[in-house]
């Protein structure tokens, strides 16, 4: 039987999702570019998550570009009921797989259709406008021009809810002037915390909150702090740092992403991990650590 449920759920849009889910992004080729190697353990991956309870699931049509959204449509359809699929726009691929800005109304819109066209819906539950002021990270920007475009497209019921990706808190709120964002997806993990501040504002205003790189990305993360919580506690780092982000706030959605199903299950157990207090008092001291170094 499925432990995902014990993760707990929180609100995304009018959707109520399990705060295990599960991200799309290493399905593509490396780098995120390109088919990957075996298309049908790709498959194999998207059908055991959902089996296993997931049901919020990001991904984004310039992973590949088009390759995750063809393997979930694949995979998935006809899709379970309560099934959420989160993508993003704001950015393109260029043939040598760079990333680039893709904030034009024109873009924008494409983007958008070529979501719905690869996914096979007729409607995105959640679009997160993904903001490419800087690239690595959050920059000031106004988001207004290209956050009005997707509004229209929500207003044509092209996009049901809408989120934002690599923002600062200026653009948070210049965003909620605009339209409702029902979450920010930012780089936060065990050692990355510069959001610990807009992660407790996002959860008492009931928005929900989705790290991406939780587990450190392309640099997984490497503390002997975390290597000796988890030999404590009869777990692998990687879930010890996924137990400790469920644990950090209850608006916090996870979306780790693996191509294979033994890591998929090793990041779903994580909703049995219970952290005792003083294991979580040891890991916090890691980003302190970090910032000193």
């Amino acid at each position: 039987m499925s432990t995902v449920h014990k993760s707990g759920t929180f609100d995304l849009g009018a959707r109520s999702v399990r705060r295990l889910g599960y991200g799309a992004m290493q399905l593509a080729g490396p780098g995120v570019f390109g088919p990957p190697k075996d298309p049908e353990a790709a498959l194999a991956v998207l059908r055991e998550a959902v089996a296993s309870g997931v049901n919020h699931i990001d991904t984004s049509d310039f992973y590949g570009p088009h390759v995750t959204n063809q393997l979930i449509r694949k995979a998935l359809q006809p899709y379970p009921g309560d099934l959420v699929i989160v993508t993003k726009i704001g950015a393109r691929r260029g043939a040598d797989g760079s990333w680039r800005p893709a904030f034009s109304p024109k873009e924008l819109t494409e983007a958008v259709h070529d979501n719905l066209r690869n996914l096979g819906l007729d409607a995105l539950d959640v679009v997160n406008l993904r903001s490419m002021f800087g690239i690595h990270g959050p920059a000031e920007g106004s988001i207004e021009l290209p956050l009005s475009v997707l509004t229209e497209l929500q207003r044509k019921g092209l996009v049901r809810h809408i989120g934002l990706s690599n923002v600062t808190s200026a653009q948070i709120e210049e965003g909620r002037r605009i339209c409702e964002i029902v979450c920010v997806q930012n780089h936060y993990n065990l050692a990355h915390r510069e959001d610990d501040a807009l992660i407790d504002e996002l959860a008492r205003h009931g928005t929900a909150y989705v790290p991406f790189f939780p587990l450190g990305g392309f640099t997984p993360l490497q503390s002997s702090t975390l290597s000796d919580v988890a030999k404590r506690v009869g777990a692998t780092p990687m879930q010890v740092a996924l137990a400790w982000l469920l644990r950090r706030a209850p608006n916090m959605l996870l979306i780790p992403g693996t191509a294979s199903i033994t890591h998929l299950r090793e990041n779903l157990a994580v909703a049995e991990l219970d952290l005792p207090d003083e294991a979580v008092r040891a890991l916090d001291g890691i980003a302190t650590r970090s910032k000193a170094a």
